[in-house]
């Protein structure tokens, strides 16, 4: 029979027949069959908070899940905000109730408060859930390392020193807000600096680039001094009206003083380099105002990488067993035997098979790797190892040292689809707190597909 029209189709008979929805199912099973998580969340975004009065907030099982849609589908907080008003699917995921719309600073304000503690009992909690359904049971691992950067831009001795006088400089027009004003006076020098900045940049002259380097000294000397006045007028500050002004000028001063502090590492730095012409070891660099705990990272030619080291543990069925964030740049054989050791506390035993990537290669390692049990312990590279030394037979060699390149694909997916490429956190807590974050959000979606692969078996 003919009609004017065809039935609308309802939502959720689309979203029925989407593999997105399943996956979301499947996770929030995983979440529902450990209910200890959702204590350990509700622990942190209560502390140093009062419970029995104000609104009523985000419950700790909400929080969670918006967190883990985040880093999933790999959302801004403006994105989440968005999508949680108008998908089904992820209201349904994250348990929101009908009329619940949580906003950009209310879920930044619940998803930051999680600490890295926090996420790495919820991380092993996952684990033992895989170790529990027989998904990974951490007898065959793989070991590599990677950087996560941290989000700055690329460091310069001239960009640095813009950096700092600006910085500072907005601290001091920030101070003469309060009413009444503190007793400090400054010139404003960012518009000269920013002239010899692009000065800079921009010639390939020499002599012309130390003049005007000569200058951002100056002035950026001077900022120093007319911030060190701040920070005494700012501590001496009894405030007017507002008696909260006396505990903000308090806070701002002891940011003025950071400022000037790793203003005058760079200045130092500078002076080194150019008119010097030392080179200045990493560990003495300043390489951000913004984020201090970034570390230079060089890994043999390829380029240098400013952020953090990680070393992760991966099994045969995808998910990551471990990650260890590491402060400077160890080398990858430093850090082989506590990877076995964490390895072997999440399991109570040594994996019966392991392999890495060549950096990790030692004939160290390999004893120590012996010692504790493993049958065959395999480097991507032999570096004076034979290969009966690392496996029982040239066959189980190769078949370990194809199963390593699998971890390849594992770490290209974490940056690719869950942001690990660039940690867009600020501090080095928040640094830690996002990556742990991102892994526990990988090792739930990756369940979630092997258990859906074997329903469909």
């Amino acid at each position: 029979m003919r009609q004017k029209r065809n039935r609308q189709r309802s939502i959720f008979e689309v979203l029925g027949k989407h593999i997105g929805p399943k996956e979301l199912e499947q996770m929030s099973a995983v979440l529902d069959a450990n209910p200890e998580i959702d204590d350990l969340v509700l622990a942190d975004i209560t502390r140093g908070r009062r419970t029995n009065t104000g609104r009523k907030g985000m419950t700790a099982e909400q929080v969670l899940r918006c967190a883990i849609l985040k880093q999933v589908r790999e959302m801004t907080y403006d994105d989440l905000e968005y999508w949680l008003a108008d998908s089904n699917s992820l209201r349904v995921f994250a348990r929101l109730s009908q009329g619940q719309y949580p906003g950009t600073s209310t879920l930044q304000a619940n998803i930051k408060s999680l600490t890295e503690e926090t996420w790495l009992a919820i991380h092993q909690f996952i684990i033992s859930y895989a170790d529990e359904e027989k998904l990974e049971k951490g007898r065959k691992i793989r070991l590599d390392s990677t950087v996560v950067e941290s989000n700055i831009h690329s460091p310069s001795d001239s960009t640095l020193l813009w950096d700092g006088v600006r910085v500072i400089t907005r601290y001091l027009f920030d101070g003469m807000q309060f009413i009444p004003q503190p007793a400090y006076s400054f010139s404003d020098h960012r518009r000269v600096v920013k002239k010899r900045l692009l000065v800079i940049q921009n010639t390939k002259s020499k002599k012309i680039r130390e003049a005007a380097y000569q200058d951002m000294l100056r002035y950026a000397y001077k900022v120093c001094v007319y911030g060190e006045a701040a920070v005494a007028a700012l501590y001496d500050y009894r405030g007017g009206t507002d008696v909260l002004d006396v505990v903000k000028a308090r806070h701002l001063a002891e940011r003025i003083a950071a400022a000037i502090n790793l203003l005058r590492k760079v200045m130092d730095q500078t002076e080194r380099r150019v008119f010097k012409d030392e080179s200045v070891p990493a560990s003495e660099k300043v390489v951000s105002l913004f984020e201090g705990h970034t570390d230079i990272i060089v890994k043999g030619n390829r380029k240098t990488e400013y952020g953090h080291k990680l070393f992760l543990t991966g099994g045969a069925s995808n998910l990551i067993i471990d990650c260890m964030i590491k402060r400077g740049n160890p080398a990858d054989s430093e850090c082989f035997k506590e990877l076995l050791d964490r390895q072997a506390g999440y399991y109570g035993r040594s994996p019966r098979q392991t392999t890495a990537d060549g950096g990790f290669a030692s004939i160290s390692n390999l004893t120590y790797a012996k010692q504790h049990g493993v049958k065959d312990a395999v480097f991507s590279k032999k570096r004076g190892l034979s290969v009966l030394e690392m496996a029982k037979s040239t066959w189980v060699f190769k078949r370990l040292k194809n199963f390593r390149a699998g971890i390849e694909a594992n770490i290209s997916t974490l940056k690719r689809a869950y942001g690990l490429s660039r940690c867009n956190w600020t501090g080095w807590e928040g640094f830690k707190r996002y990556i742990w974050s991102t892994i526990v959000s990988y090792n739930l979606l990756t369940i979630a597909r092997l258990q859906l692969a074997q329903e469909r078996d």
